[in-house]
């Protein structure tokens, strides 16, 4: 089969004929519909995460956020539960199913977990098959007439932006909501805060994306290069955000999402850093405490959950095929990357042909 591989940071993946996968026993190979582009690919591109003893291994193949259909099952799935033929969305946070996060519903933290296409245990999905290990816990059907491109981001920022906003915010009607960065990620939290009965503001350098991000849900916008982000979110919302999410990891965007928050607001990170920041950035600790902040991280989310945001789907509350601005071959995945580095590009970008 055909697959994109990591053989040196920041230059063009590999496009390489390699050995399909073959299923372990509690397994199954997926073959591959569409795929996200998504910046944690750019970050692994990049050879980031040394700092926290999480960089990318060389001869990796990248991708994360796959969707397709069930090609072959191993000897221990029950194909009453999984089967040969099945439409699934693929976690890029596998569990293992039996740790003990995973049996109280944090799949997303398994002890005992995998991070699909970053580690070697796990091959990604730029490739024409995939393998999903424990893939009757893993492995998510999809609803009927979900178009496999338009659920590509569910592996990853879709889904990271729904448990950021349903689970660890809390997030309630009515809230005022600050999206800082709207890439990928962050348009999805605007689109999915906005579904949940949120008031959503979106913060960003570009205009660009920031009209795309009024057309899914944002209700008022800031462009951080002309505007004082935390006092112009202060005034829009009539006292600070209650609930703020940093999609994309510069201290710059982490410091305005807490300093935009009105008191017993909430700061959620989402979004990872990059070598300027390596892991660290510098908060007002003294303010967080004097105002009763809450600061969360959030990361993916449990398979055991996705119901909830596939229900949303089904029922048409939610679109993610509306992010989807650009469809992409296998040998355009090193330049969408490239140009990831200057943020150029908006929206969801997807894999469609391998």
């Amino acid at each position: 089969m055909r697959a994109a591989i990591l053989e040196s940071y920041g230059e063009p993946l590999s496009i390489e004929e390699v050995e399909s996968p073959e299923p372990a026993p509690d397994g199954a190979v997926i073959e591959v519909e569409a795929c996200g582009v998504c910046r944690s690919d750019w970050h692994a591109w990049q050879g980031h995460g040394e700092w926290a003893d999480d960089r990318v291994p060389l001869g990796q193949i990248l991708g994360h956020e796959p969707a397709g259909r069930v090609l072959e099952v191993g000897e221990r799935v029950d194909e009453t539960r999984l089967a040969p033929g099945d439409r699934v969305a693929v976690p890029f946070n596998l569990g293992d199913g039996t740790c003990h996060q995973c049996r109280n519903g944090h799949g997303n933290v398994c002890t005992d977990g995998y991070a699909l296409g970053f580690e070697p245990a796990v091959p990604g999905a730029f490739a024409e098959r995939v393998h999903v290990p424990h893939a009757e816990f893993n492995a998510v059907h999809l609803p009927d007439g979900v178009e496999p491109e338009a659920v590509a981001a569910l592996g990853c920022r879709y889904v990271t932006a729904f448990h950021a906003l349903a689970h660890r915010a809390d997030l309630a009607g009515g809230d005022w909501v600050a999206v800082h960065g709207c890439g990928g990620l962050g348009l999805a939290a605007v689109q999915i805060a906005s579904a949940l009965g949120a008031r959503v503001i979106a913060v960003d350098i570009r205009e660009e994306p920031l009209e795309l991000a009024a057309a899914v849900g944002a209700e008022a916008t800031v462009n951080g290069a002309d505007e004082d982000v935390p006092a112009a979110i202060e005034s829009s919302t009539d006292g600070g955000a209650h609930v703020s999410l940093d999609c994309l990891g510069r201290a710059e965007t982490c410091r305005n999402s807490v300093d935009c928050l009105r008191p017993r607001g909430t700061h959620v990170q989402v979004g990872l850093t990059t070598d300027a920041e390596r892991g660290e950035v510098a908060l007002p600790v003294d303010e967080i405490t004097r105002w009763d902040v809450s600061v969360l991280g959030s990361r993916g989310m449990p398979p055991s959950r996705y119901d909830e945001l596939l229900g949303m789907l089904e029922s048409g509350a939610l679109d993610p095929g509306a992010l989807v601005t650009r469809r992409v071959t296998l040998e355009e995945v090193s330049d969408r990357l490239a140009a990831m580095s200057e943020y150029d590009t908006r929206g969801f970008e997807v894999v469609t042909r391998f």
